[in-house]
């Protein structure tokens, strides 16, 4: 079955889910319990199944797979992390595709390169040459491309499902007791596991101990109607690499196999993560960056002065103190793994620390150190 990736107000993204978990009782214990059903959760759910395939395996959803980050991000592929190449990270981009082809995941992957564009200088044959407060053009081009969120997200979920992974959708984890065995509390009951993995990127703070790592967000993008093919060279967008300015105002995009682009801009700022439930993109501030990035985007080049917009929508982003990403033990749990806060660079990173976060929960890898300065502070 297809269905939408949605969520309440949240708008409508160009992706497509072909998923939904198999009916399953809930049982009372597990020996492994992921919380968060993105990208994360997913890759690291059906990783823990291949290196323990004597344990048990069950993973909590809040809302419906995908329905969070992972279904509403734009789907541009990154190699480093938002803060750059960090100690024991290695190779992003072989990693991430390298899982996608051991679990049979086809999500329409692409690595042409990334242009990175700006406002000064340029390079000499620069494909892109658009007005937005300044001539931008590309400055460079660095490792990256682009993959379809909903079927790598329907493609995760199959993969775990496969491998025995135990997938229930609305439970949403409300209370944890830590202890030898760390007990998820729900409404209508709770589950005991050896182990637990919380990835919930910017959602339920208080549970996973990110309130204090980081700030949740959340982001905004449209998708054009198809453009021809003189369109698309016209604007330096043929070679169908994703972009992302280095300087501010901000901008970042990709095309689509139906020809349309993708362009994202803007942030709306957030007392507390639990304003998500209520944002609307079609009210107040979300509507107005909505209808501001529109009007940029016509008036970026004369092959985008007319054009209609098919896909208007948004979804959470949690940028993490430092630009780094979290992967640490919880602080009252050495059972516990918490991962998130990939401050807009975690479409490949997600799959790719999910593995790895799989291998640590299965005794197999150590956690980085990349967040101990934080945990000691």
């Amino acid at each position: 079955m297809t269905r939408a990736v949605s969520h309440p107000r949240w708008g409508n993204p160009p992706w497509f889910l072909d998923f939904q978990p198999a009916p399953a009782s809930m049982p009372a214990a597990a020996d492994f319990a992921v919380v968060g059903g993105g990208f994360s959760g997913l890759s690291a759910a059906a990783w823990l199944r291949r290196f323990a395939p004597d344990k048990t395996v069950v993973l909590f959803e809040s809302s419906s797979i995908g329905a969070g980050s992972s279904g509403h991000t734009g789907g541009m592929v990154l190699a480093e992390t938002a803060a750059g190449d960090l100690p024991g990270l290695g190779d992003v981009l072989a990693g991430f595709k390298a899982i996608l082809n051991d679990l049979a995941v086809d999500c329409d992957l692409a690595l042409p390169g990334v242009y990175e564009i700006g406002r000064g200088g340029g390079l000499p044959d620069s494909p892109i040459s658009w007005s937005d407060s300044g001539l931008v053009r590309a400055v460079r081009q660095v490792p990256g491309g682009m993959i379809d969120p909903g079927k790598m997200v329907s493609g995760l979920a199959r993969a775990a499902e496969k491998n025995g992974v135990q997938i229930f959708e609305n439970v949403s984890v409300e209370e944890i007791e830590f202890g030898e065995a760390v007990s998820l509390r729900f409404s209508g009951g709770q589950l005991r596991a050896r182990k637990v993995l919380l990835a919930t990127n910017g959602m339920s703070l208080e549970l996973s101990d990110l309130a204090r790592r980081g700030q949740t967000k959340f982001t905004l993008a449209v998708a054009t109607e198809p453009l021809g093919p003189g369109q698309l060279e016209s604007l330096g967008l043929a070679s169908e690499k994703p972009f992302y300015t280095i300087d501010f105002p901000y901008l970042w995009g990709r095309t689509l196999r139906t020809g349309g682009v993708v362009f994202g801009s803007g942030l709306v700022h957030l007392n507390d993560w639990r304003e998500l439930a209520s944002l609307d993109i079609e009210a107040g501030q979300p509507a107005e960056l909505i209808a501001r990035l529109e009007s940029r985007v016509r008036a970026l080049h004369p092959a985008l002065q007319h054009v209609r917009f098919k896909n208007e929508w948004g979804g959470p982003i949690m940028i993490a103190n430092q630009w780094r990403p979290v992967f640490a033990q919880h602080p009252r749990s050495p059972h516990t793994v918490v991962l998130g806060g990939y401050s807009g660079h975690g479409v490949a990173q997600s799959v790719y620390l999910g593995r790895w976060a799989a291998e640590v929960l299965s005794g197999r890898k150590s956690l980085p150190d990349w967040n101990l300065a934080e945990e000691t502070a």
